[in-house]
């Protein structure tokens, strides 16, 4: 496998590549101009045996890498949401979604830690994805990605971390399909990282190959949805606008919006507009490859190989991941010898609570990271 590290406008070598972002701190402690890197690797094996011949990696990165390699932390993101986790990008200024959780002086301290926050593998945020061109053919992948798994995504995630230069991981911590990730880090490389933080999620996914028939059932009632072939077609931003909107709902985004839209004609509204902003940029078929991906993850049968600590957070109205599921997990992980604690965040925010009511559980996030060397 080789690698190249691409830096907008120029190249970059990979031994420059810590020292790229996050070295635009205010006066006032913010992580400011966070920008968006790629990771380039050539021959990428998936866990299926397909050799992927090109495959680049999207991230941000906080902070600086110490000498040693060993003060990394790996933010990993929800199904569709994106790497920008903490600062501000873009010409808007754009917050990070874990913004009150890493930074100078935060829970997760960029004054002293190296944080990297890598696009998955199949995402539509600047990483290799269905709506790319595949090298084989001159068109886009489409619905013949290859098959991707949590190891690929996870797999993708070390070569990166290999190629920036970090030895060890002082913890892993993502939401949702992050909390897969952070898992599945937990079993794959049990000896890379000192500690966990699997946020509102699970250690095995739901729903099964149903799961992925159904959504392409609702994918394909666009009209111009082809077989998953629509690039050329105009795209599916209609079928995926309304998606959104219900997805967004059941994140509770009506809660997070009721005190500055309290007229509900308004307050739809803006979740369309919202909704139609995603559509514009995620990709149906990424949907798909990740969905796949997520029935299939199971950490559970391996979990006595996870040798870090445990901080395992659910919000307590998330109706994806709800509080009912935490005693079943905290056992299971106690049977496989994992040392864990539970912390639940007291919030109405759903499943959004771990980034929008952060100040619910950034001092518990805080005192974990205290008991992991390097984490203090």
């Amino acid at each position: 496998m080789t690698s190249s590290l691409p830096r907008r406008p120029l190249l970059a070598a990979l031994s420059a590549a810590p020292f790229l972002i996050g070295r635009g701190a205010s006066a006032q402690g913010e992580l400011v101009n966070v920008q968006k890197q790629l990771f380039t690797m050539k021959e990428f094996r998936l866990e299926s045996g397909t050799v992927m011949p090109d495959v680049r990696i999207a991230y941000e990165t906080y902070g600086t890498l110490a000498p040693d390699g060993r003060n990394g932390v790996l933010l990993t993101h929800g199904y569709t949401s994106s790497q920008h986790m903490a600062g501000r990008a873009g010409a808007n200024g754009a917050e990070g979604s874990w913004d009150g959780l890493v930074g100078p002086g935060k829970a997760i301290d960029t004054n002293r830690l190296f944080v990297v926050s890598s696009n998955m593998l199949g995402s539509s945020y600047g990483s290799t994805n269905p709506a790319q061109v595949n090298p084989k053919t001159g068109k886009p992948y489409g619905p013949d990605f290859p098959t991707i798994t949590l190891v690929d995504i996870v797999n993708a995630q070390k070569a990166l971390l290999d190629g920036l230069g970090v030895k060890h991981l002082v913890a892993v911590a993502g939401p949702s399909f992050g909390g897969y990730q952070t898992f599945q880090w937990g079993v794959t490389y049990p000896d890379f990282m000192d500690g966990l933080v699997p946020v509102v999620s699970a250690p095995k996914g739901s729903g099964g190959e149903a799961s992925v028939k159904a959504l392409i059932d609702v994918l394909a009632k666009d009209p111009n949805w082809n077989g998953g072939r629509y690039y050329e077609n105009g795209g599916i931003t209609r079928v995926l606008t309304d998606m959104r909107v219900a997805t967004l709902k059941r994140y509770g985004i009506e809660e997070q919006l009721a005190a500055q839209f309290p007229d509900k004609a308004a307050r739809e509204a803006e979740i369309v507009k919202r909704a139609e902003s995603w559509s514009k940029v995620f990709d149906g078929n990424s949907l798909v490859v990740l969905r796949r991906a997520s029935v299939n993850f199971d950490a559970e049968k391996d979990m006595s190989k996870i040798r870090a600590k445990v901080l395992y957070v659910i919000s307590r109205t998330d109706k994806l991941f709800p509080p009912s599921i935490a005693p079943a997990v905290m056992e299971k992980l106690k049977a496989a010898g994992v040392t864990a604690d539970y912390f639940e965040i007291d919030s109405e925010l759903g499943h959004s609570a771990s980034g929008l009511d952060a100040a619910k559980w950034a001092p518990r996030l805080k005192a974990f990271m205290a008991t992991l060397p390097k984490g203090a």
